[in-house]
């Protein structure tokens, strides 16, 4: 391969465990709809564990990897008319053409021309059906503005995704299940729709601080049966009118609809592993299940002038920043917890 093409930083996740930033050649155009965007921020998410854990099955080659960013453009295709060269953009961790039936719907995860893309976690990035995914920030970016942005393509939206998804809206009762970076937004959006009482169910001193600072009201640090009494008490007998699940495992889930009322909804965007559903006992007690993986999207038009005016401010969870050289030791603080979620600029 030419050194002339191989210029751009990227991480590459070679077997698990093994975090590498490697130099590979550039992205390219590859059709008219595209863009490519050079990365001002991107970041580790939750979900990139799972691989670098090897909890996805086995890894038969070495792959980029990462999927959130904000950043500038730095060309476009000759079908992409609502970018330009030097627009600053955020890019929701899936693309999609935002006009066909699915997209209208507000599901553009499920767009018939769009998909996912890795390697985000990298200098530059590829990002197909531009015009569709991408969308332009206006003004000047300071570093002030950039973590709340950078929460946009991902990690707020996700928890707003199980807050929407399970019903929240004013006077709901709310507990979330997770207190990792989602967790905590779901928290945050709990009580941007209204929420009148939103449980954290955090086991840990800075998490449950970080919830409490975006409106948790109470936290609750027990697991099990008896920490879905310690909910229910709380809520006046009854348990809670929704719950986030933002974890994906079974035990999650199980905690999910132990602390749910009757007549209740569990919104959840962890992405499941090892999960059942004890559908009969869901029959019986009316409980419902929604949600899946979050729209970005759908939301960012009404999510992104409340961070702009400064009413919104989700980019909290980003407490630890790491140049990109230093990607591996990113990947240790988020798999060790000593730290919610690592920001990494290039």
């Amino acid at each position: 391969m030419s050194d002339i093409l191989a210029r751009m930083r990227a991480t590459v996740l070679h077997s698990p465990g093994d975090i590498r930033l490697d130099t590979l050649p550039d992205p390219v155009l590859e059709a008219d709809t595209d863009a490519i965007v050079r990365v001002v921020a991107s970041c580790v998410c939750g979900s990139d564990l799972w691989p670098f854990r090897g909890l996805n099955g086995e890894q038969t080659e070495a792959q980029q990897i990462g999927h959130e960013q904000v950043g500038v453009v730095e060309s476009v295709g000759s079908d992409v008319s609502g970018l330009r060269v030097g627009d600053f953009v955020i890019a929701p961790f899936m693309y999609s053409d935002n006009t066909c039936a699915h997209c209208r719907n507000g599901v553009q995860t499920s767009c018939v021309n769009g998909g996912g893309y890795a390697g985000c976690q990298a200098e530059l990035v590829r990002i197909p059906q531009a015009d569709g995914t991408l969308v332009t920030v206006p003004g000047e970016v300071d570093d002030d503005l950039l973590p709340h942005l950078l929460a946009l393509t991902d990690v707020f939206p996700t928890g707003h995704h199980a807050a929407v998804s399970a019903g929240v809206t004013h006077g709901s009762t709310v507990t979330v299940v997770g207190d990792g970076a989602v967790g905590l937004s779901a928290v945050l959006a709990a009580k941007r729709l209204g929420a009148s009482t939103v449980i954290a169910m955090s086991r840990h001193e800075d998490r449950q601080a970080l919830a409490t600072q975006f409106g948790a009201d109470h936290v609750v640090a027990t697991r099990g049966k008896e920490g879905a009494a310690e909910v229910t008490e709380i809520l006046g007998g009854i348990g809670a009118d929704a719950v986030l699940e933002c974890v994906g495992t079974g035990e999650s889930m199980k905690q999910a609809f132990l602390s749910l009322r009757p007549g209740g909804t569990v919104g959840y965007v962890g992405v499941p592993h090892g999960v059942e559903m004890n559908i009969p006992a869901m029959f019986r007690r009316n409980q419902s299940l929604a949600g899946g993986v979050a729209p970005v999207r759908n939301y960012l038009d009404e999510l992104l002038p409340e961070v702009l005016d400064g009413s919104l401010r989700p980019g909290a969870v980003f407490d630890a920043t790491f140049a990109l050289e230093k990607v591996a030791d990113a990947y240790r603080a988020m798999d060790e917890r000593t730290a919610i979620k690592a920001l990494l600029r290039p």
